[in-house]
């Protein structure tokens, strides 16, 4: 076992108990996990302020001060302790809400303490919450670095004493431990070229830095160090699955293909299409396993290119599958699907929760034998009773909707892996997708199809809600249809929002019966009366949807031209888009209207403003990603690749696109690492594959 292999209990100052919190709290078992939690800010603790030079808008600051009392007030949930503290210029409050049993005790009047934290507005008064105290004739300027770690910690964390302060003096320790085992893995080739930091320094540089020039070399290294890390394992995965992954060969374009494309292709393929089938036809002639992304705006067309692959793979004998994340969106395929092939001798079903016991049944036997050409179906495709006779393409679409494991189980119903295309129409930022997808082959479609007019987005305040009511109804009276959108279904006390229940009702008064009629939907409706209002919204018998976001992804009703967001300011900028794509699909001017009240924030006033600006899917995607981290994007979180302790996707484009271009020379040239240049590198990638699982090929 490696030095960095050590179970973090180990550490002096940890023992058990301690560990088992750490390793609950943070995720961190061994002393590499621990050395990896890095500081998320640095603070200057040289300086120090007297509490009338204290302002709300000053980040942390320092003083000293003398505590003169301390009070329990309030009860149950309100309860807090309040503590006075005084120096030469006034008095400030100190407060606490969790762990006040400990604070009380460790707390002694009439001492003096040097405080450190948050200034906030409470009332007319200023106060600082959960401070970090230390006496003062404790606090040692020398030992106050002028920029001083400040580590992630949690409340269960801080009874133990393993607040931010706490982890820092266990990092000093553990590092005084560490100085002597770090290697170098990268290749000096490398090092040389980027005039790195050696990976010892830049450790102790980045925990306990000397001055601001040295923390950044320091991060620059690390940074480079994990990214690059990331992009040889992709890449090798990439290289690895072309050189020994057996997949089906369709070597013909046969008569289903073509009589499709000559008799009932609805519309011309565009470009990007042709050369998305293109690639697909491509790969599916290797040998090799297909393995492809393929990346859509809204409205774009993916959903032709899937039906072209499908039939593609039943031409060369073999069934198609296509897994959806929703029994709305799984039905919406069928349908479409159906009418696109219908006079064709295919057999396309469908399979969902909803499926009836009967009809499950001799579609499972039908699918057995093989009778079945095209199988649509949400989450139950992958369930064990459903058994192909020879599956040679699967389609996943808005693949971030399903975990890892679920997609695997789909890719594991034949003996030998079927091709593989998934499909997403949130366009994901170039930094993300090679980060995320580095294994996958990537498609990009990357213009609307022909006649489709761009949609026009306006922002507009609460206050000119009349207006918009006459701007619906013109609309309704040229024949098109409107979906009103909210995002909570019953009040909230928190949210300060127009609910769907108050909604429905304002609508009904502004359009009412029988003049106009109004659909509702939302996602606590059963399924069949969900799908009801739904039929009856495409059969035009509604004007009017008034909907949560149940209907953000693949509903297409080309008649409705215009999306109305209630408090579009509480929406994301990728959702915001993605409801955007529900109109537009027709010939006719289509309108997205962006309601919200007059008091927005910084954040909200960027989303609205980029709606207006551009429909461009990928130029909001990389907005998107500056302004929330790539942790929520694209189903990261419950992926587990994205596992980022330094880097920043959304700061660290530069970095990134030299790693993946470094990792590329390597392994065009030694996919393997087999050269003696490259055997630190690939021993330290063998030792961090024993502590994680191997990354699943359909992500």
């Amino acid at each position: 076992m490696s030095f960095f292999d050590t179970p973090i209990g180990y550490l002096k100052g940890i023992g058990p108990t301690k560990a088992d919190v750490i390793n609950k709290e943070l995720g961190i078992f061994t002393f590499g996990d621990f050395l990896r939690h890095y500081p998320f800010r640095y603070i200057d603790k040289t300086k120090f302020y007297t509490i009338n030079e204290v302002d709300v808008d000053l980040p942390y600051i320092q003083f000293r001060g003398k505590i003169t009392s301390k009070q329990l007030v309030g009860e149950r949930r309100g309860k807090r302790l309040v503590a006075t503290v005084e120096d030469h210029t006034g008095t400030m409050e100190l407060v606490w809400f969790q762990g006040i049993k400990w604070v009380e005790k460790a707390i002694i009047v009439g001492q003096e303490y040097v405080v450190f934290g948050k200034p906030n507005a409470y009332g007319m008064r200023i106060n600082i919450v959960h401070p970090e105290m230390e006496l003062t004739k404790d606090f040692k300027l020398e030992n106050a670095t002028a920029l001083q770690p400040v580590y992630s910690s949690t409340e269960k964390l801080k009874t133990f004493f393993l607040d931010s302060k706490g982890i820092m003096k266990l990092q000093k320790l553990l590092m005084m431990q560490a100085e002597q085992e770090f290697q170098e893995f990268l290749p000096k080739n490398i090092i040389d070229k980027y005039k790195m930091m050696p990976r010892a320094e830049a450790m102790k540089e980045v925990h306990f830095p000397t001055n601001p020039k040295q923390l950044q070399r320091a991060q620059a290294r690390l940074k480079f160090e994990e990214l690059f890390l990331i992009q040889i394992k992709l890449l090798q995965a990439n290289k690895g699955r072309k050189l020994n992954s057996k997949g089906f060969i369709f070597s013909k374009v046969g008569e289903k293909f073509n009589h499709f494309y000559s008799n009932q292709l609805p519309f011309e393929l565009t470009d990007a299409q042709k050369r998305v089938v293109k690639e697909i036809r491509g790969d599916t002639n290797t040998g090799f396993q297909m393995n492809r992304l393929l990346q859509g705006d809204v409205g774009s067309g993916k959903t032709i290119v899937a039906l072209l692959t499908m039939l593609l793979a039943i031409d060369n004998g073999f069934q198609a599958c296509l897994m959806a994340p929703t029994e709305i969106l799984a039905q919406q395929h069928f349908v479409s699907l159906s009418e696109l092939l219908n006079g064709m001798d295919l057999n396309i079903k469908i399979l969902t929760g909803s499926s009836k016991t009967k009809e499950r049944r001799e579609l499972l036997a039908e699918l057995a034998a093989g009778e079945i050409d095209i199988l649509l179906g949400t989450h139950a495709l992958i369930e064990d009773p459903v058994v192909f006779k020879n599956l040679g393409m699967v389609i996943i679409d808005e693949q971030h909707r399903f975990g890892v494991e679920q997609r695997s189980k789909l890719w594991k119903k034949n003996v030998q892996a079927p091709h593989v295309l998934v499909m997403t129409a949130t366009p994901i930022p170039r930094t993300l997708a090679m980060t995320l997808y580095g294994d996958l082959d990537t498609s990009v479609i990357d213009e609307l199809p022909k006649g489709r007019k761009p949609i026009e987005t306006i922002h507009q305040f609460e206050t000119h809600r009349l207006k918009l009511f006459g701007f619906l109804e013109k609309e309704i009276a040229k024949g098109r249809q409107v979906y009103i959108v909210y995002p909570l279904i019953k009040e909230s006390e928190k949210l300060d929002l127009i609910n769907l229940e108050e909604g429905y009702q304002s609508i009904t008064r502004a359009f009412p019966r029988p003049k106009y009629n109004v659909s509702i939907v939302h996602g606590k409706m059963k399924s069949k009366d969900k799908d009801y209002e739904m039929q009856r919204f495409i059969n035009k018998e509604t004007q009017i949807m008034v909907a949560t976001t149940v209907i953000e992804v693949g509903v297409n009703v080309p008649n409705a031209s215009v999306m109305v967001i209630e408090n579009s300011e509480r929406f994301g900028l990728s959702q915001l888009h993605q409801l955007r794509g529900r109109v537009g699909r027709g010939a006719e001017q289509s309108y997205c209207i962006l309601m919200s009240g007059n008091k927005l924030s910084s954040d909200a006033k960027t989303r609205i403003n980029t709606m207006v600006k551009t429909n461009n899917g990928f130029e909001i995607a990389e907005i998107d990603l500056q302004l929330r981290g790539p942790g929520d994007l694209q189903g990261t979180q419950q992926s587990g690749v994205l596992d980022l302790h330094i880097a920043d996707l959304a700061k660290d484009q530069k970095i990134l696109q030299e790693a993946r271009i470094m990792a590329q020379e390597i392994v065009d040239v030694d996919p393997t690492l087999q050269h003696p240049y490259y055997a630190d590198l690939r021993r330290h990638l063998a030792a961090s594959a024993k502590s994680r699982e191997a990354w699943g090929r359909i992500s």
